[in-house]
C-alpha cells in the first residue's frame, strides 16, 4: 500500500500517543511523595490561621473591636473571643507544622472555621470549602511520613 497512512490508521496513532502520553504522565505523578502534599498542606493552612493570630496577637485591641462590631459571636463576649481565637489561631497551627498531634489539632480549627462560616462571613464559604477540606484531609489521613506524629509513632513500633 505504500508509505501513506489512512485517516483511521493516523486518528487511531494520535489517540494512542495522546492517551501513552497521559498514561506516562498519571503514572510519573503518581510516584511523587503523598508526604510532601501533606507537609504542605498542613503549612499551607497552618500559616492562614496563625497569621490571622499575630494581627490579633499585635494589635489585641483591635481585635476586641472588630469582635464587638463585626463578628458579633453569639454567647461568648467579644473580649473572650479574640482571646479564644488568638489562642487557638497562635497554638494549633504549630501543631500542624511540627505535625505533632495532628489529626487533634485540626479539631479546633475546625469549629473556628464552622463558627466563622455560620455567624461572621457566610459569604466566604469558598475559602472555609478549601481551608475544612484540608484539615479534614489531616484529620482522616494523618500528617504523612514528615511529621513529629510519624517518628513518634515509628519509635514506639520498635519498643514493641
Amino acid at each position: 500500500m505504500g508509505a501513506t497512512m489512512t485517516t483511521i490508521e493516523h486518528d487511531a496513532t494520535t489517540a494512542w500517543s495522546v492517551r501513552g502520553c497521559f498514561l506516562f504522565a498519571r503514572g510519573w505523578l503518581t510516584r511523587f511523595p503523598l508526604s510532601i502534599i501533606q507537609l504542605m498542606m498542613r503549612v499551607g493552612v497552618g500559616l492562614v490561621f496563625f497569621n490571622a493570630g499575630l494581627l490579633k496577637y499585635r494589635s489585641f485591641e483591635f481585635a476586641v473591636k472588630l469582635f464587638e462590631e463585626e463578628y458579633k459571636v453569639p454567647v461568648l463576649a467579644p473580649a473572650i473571643a479574640a482571646r479564644t481565637a488568638m489562642f487557638n489561631e497562635l497554638t494549633w497551627p504549630i501543631f500542624l507544622f511540627l505535625g505533632l498531634a495532628t489529626r487533634l489539632a485540626t479539631l479546633p480549627l475546625l469549629g473556628m472555621i464552622t463558627v466563622i462560616q455560620i455567624f461572621v462571613y457566610p459569604s466566604a464559604w469558598p475559602d472555609h470549602v478549601l481551608w475544612g477540606s484540608i484539615l479534614i484531609f489531616l484529620l482522616t489521613r494523618g500528617p504523612g511520613a514528615l511529621s513529629l506524629d510519624y517518628l513518634i509513632y515509628r519509635h514506639s513500633e520498635k519498643r514493641q
